[in-house]
């Protein structure tokens, strides 16, 4: 494979604030990828300098072996569907559709078709009129008809009751695997799109804390429950990413473990238990859990 994005020690300061801060990573073409993160964690700010919409204060940006800064080569390939994407108040939906083939060479009316019928869009109801929820299927269909190159999400789902959200899931997977792409998703609902990401990027106070294969990751840790005593001999001496303790019960946290450590476990009656991506993200950024939890 080849690199769509490449960045080198990419920094972004605003004033006293560094949100982004010398971060170095690629991503891949034709990947699905998860932009994680806790709140102001620099997500959004990261994908603006990737698109071109904010200027770098130091390092570098290459999207297709290019800077994106008021590059029409670059940005007629890419797609950025935002949360709070903005419309022309006397806009409606079909003007929004309309206009779409001229930004995206790839566009695809018919797949647009489908899409805003599964979504039942309004098409002639005034954009100011809209819920959030037909905002956000706006949004969305924009992003999956566009096919552009390098697709950006960056949460315009969460409008989204569960029903299309899981609408939006599916066919990106359908349509990603006739018409492959490279698609970034910045979300909170992990658990959610977990099964659709390939890699994952996590960003933790504007640095890349994690730059790996969602499948390694999904395996790269175990959680330990038993006695308080047990589990604890048991994870003497190791790296030790969570700890819980309920009376004379434990429930540890910890990285791999290879099958003669599995089998150890179980002789000390100890439960293991998988972690889930989630998880693993909550525990890696010490984020309360109820900040990757959003409700629909």
């Amino acid at each position: 494979m080849s690199a769509v994005v490449e960045v080198k020690d990419l920094s972004k300061n605003y004033r006293t604030v560094t949100a982004v801060d010398e971060v170095s990573f690629t991503v891949e073409e034709n990947t699905i990828y998860g932009l994680l993160g806790r709140n102001g964690a620099g997500k959004t700010t990261l994908m603006q300098l990737l698109t071109g919409q904010e200027f770098a204060s130091s390092g570098e940006i290459r999207v297709f072996g290019e800077s994106p800064v008021e590059n029409a080569g670059v940005l007629e390939r890419t797609s950025f569907i935002k949360e709070s994407q903005k419309y022309p108040d006397d806009f409606q939906p079909k003007h929004v559709f309309a206009s779409a083939p001229w930004f995206f060479p790839e566009w695809d009316a018919e797949f647009a078709e489908r899409l805003i019928a599964d979504f039942r869009v309004p098409l002639k109801r005034r954009i100011k009129k809209l819920s959030r929820g037909q905002l956000s299927s706006i949004g969305v269909i924009v992003g999956l008809a566009s096919r552009a190159p390098l697709t950006f999400f960056d949460e315009p789902y969460l409008g989204l009751d569960a029903v299309a959200r899981q609408i939006f899931y599916d066919r990106l997977l359908e349509d990603y695997a006739e018409h492959p792409r490279t698609v970034i998703l910045s979300t909170h609902l992990i658990d959610e799109v977990s099964n659709l990401l390939e890699h994952v990027l996590v960003i933790d106070e504007g640095r890349i804390i994690v730059d790996q294969a969602a499948e390694e990751l999904r395996g790269s840790a175990t959680t330990i429950v038993g006695t308080r005593a047990g589990v604890d001999s048991f994870v003497a001496g190791r790296e030790v990413l969570h700890r819980d303790h309920i009376g004379g019960l434990a429930s540890v946290t910890v990285g791999r473990l290879d099958p003669l450590e599995r089998q150890e476990a179980a002789e000390l009656g100890l439960e293991l238990s998988p972690v889930s991506l989630q998880q693993l993200i909550v525990q890696k950024t010490n984020v309360p859990a109820k900040e990757f939890e959003v409700k629909s």
